[in-house]
């Protein structure tokens, strides 16, 4: 019998809310990169707005940089030189083997990839590793945290120098060589403000981490200023012709085999080496994965008017990485054994001393964690 005090009212059937699948990781940021291309190839810069539009994404660009240098911790990475095996291995597949099967696919040109493509496609295996989403990925997966935080450091510190070094080594022309404006542009740009970042740290590195979500905010602003000025440059040169949706899909499937190459080797290969089970999780999402947040400046300096095309293969790469890694991420975590789970475990390195336990007491959730990729 309805309560007196309450009107009866007739029941209601509940609506579900439509969610994206969790393996999914379509952020606000991806979104935002999709919204960008599409926004240059409708309304593209030109003239004197095109001008402005230049300078203001160089700026750009040197207050990323500055950022990337203000907020790596430079005592974190030394303090993990002592598991220099790890990192080793992680920068091998980075900056050597990724290059290499870059250097493989030049097979692949042109019955299979334009040689535009191919050379996006090249410049992906040159940029380093990113930072957040190994991190984050490490911890969903029970992983060594603390050895991918210093993992992803390394990678980027060496990626603002070497980086550049490898892309005018192996693309020649097509990344303006060693020419001294091309140098002259790598160090002002790149470099400069990396160091500057890197010495200003002691003073404003508090500043940075109370405001962090700001700032987040602020660099991936500029990125999308980044890919909005390389696509509208695009359009007006009217490069986007040479690509048409079957060669998108070829593309796509190209860099499937590529990331399927990478993770089979970072697993099996870090097995091989006598790698706890914490460390290979490290391996796996920081040797397999490369860095659009860095990418896409760089591309801007080393490619100018193709940075277009240059970059289209890195940001189709990037997502696909996410949306596999996340999968693996979980696979991982469910198969953790009980002593990882409860963080009373320790592993046993390959040279007889005790390995870096997993952070699992800090770590984050799953959705938590990949909110931050």
């Amino acid at each position: 019998m309805p309560s007196p005090h309450r009107p009866h009212r007739p029941h209601r059937p509940r609506l579900r809310k439509i969610a994206l699948p969790s393996w999914l990781p379509l952020d606000g940021f991806i979104l935002g990169l999709v919204g960008t291309v599409a926004l240059a190839a409708l309304l593209p810069v030109s003239g004197r707005a095109a001008t402005v539009t230049d300078g203001a994404t160089t700026v750009a660009v040197a207050f990323l940089f500055f950022l990337y240098g203000a907020r790596l911790s430079t005592r974190e990475a030394l303090d993990g030189v002592r598991h220099w095996r790890l990192h080793l291995t992680v920068l091998v597949c980075t900056f050597v083997i990724f290059p290499a099967l870059g250097l493989a696919a030049r097979g692949l040109v042109p019955y299979v990839l334009t040689h535009p493509l191919y050379t996006g496609l090249l410049f992906l295996c040159l940029v380093p590793s990113t930072v957040q989403s190994s991190i984050a990925f490490t911890s969903i997966a029970r992983g060594n945290v603390a050895a991918a935080i210093c993992a992803g450091s390394f990678s980027s510190l060496l990626g603002v120098v070497v980086t550049p070094v490898l892309v005018a080594l192996l693309l020649g022309g097509s990344g303006g060589g060693f020419s001294a404006d091309s140098m002259v542009k790598i160090g002002l740009q790149l470099l400069a403000p990396f160091l500057a970042g890197q010495l200003l740290r002691r003073w404003i590195g508090g500043f940075i981490s109370r405001h962090r979500s700001v700032l987040r905010l602020v660099d991936r602003g500029s990125v999308l200023l980044v890919v909005y000025a390389a696509f509208s440059e695009g359009m007006t040169r009217g490069i986007w012709h040479q690509v048409t949706p079957a060669r998108l899909a070829i593309l796509l499937g190209v860099e499937a085999v590529l990331l399927t190459v990478m993770l089979t080797l970072t697993s099996y290969g870090s097995r091989k080496l006598g790698f706890v089970r914490e460390d290979r999780i490290t391996i796996v999402f920081a040797g397999s994965k490369k860095s659009l947040a860095a990418g896409l400046p760089m591309a801007s300096v080393l490619f100018g008017a193709q940075a277009s095309l240059a970059v289209l293969p890195l940001m189709l790469f990037h997502q696909m990485q996410l949306m596999v890694c996340a999968v693996l991420a979980r696979r991982y975590a469910a198969r953790a054994p009980e002593a990882v789970e409860t963080g009373a475990g320790t592993g046993t390195g390959a040279e007889g001393r005790p390995g870096t336990r997993a952070r699992t007491d800090g770590a984050e959730s799953a959705d938590t964690a990949l909110t931050r990729v």
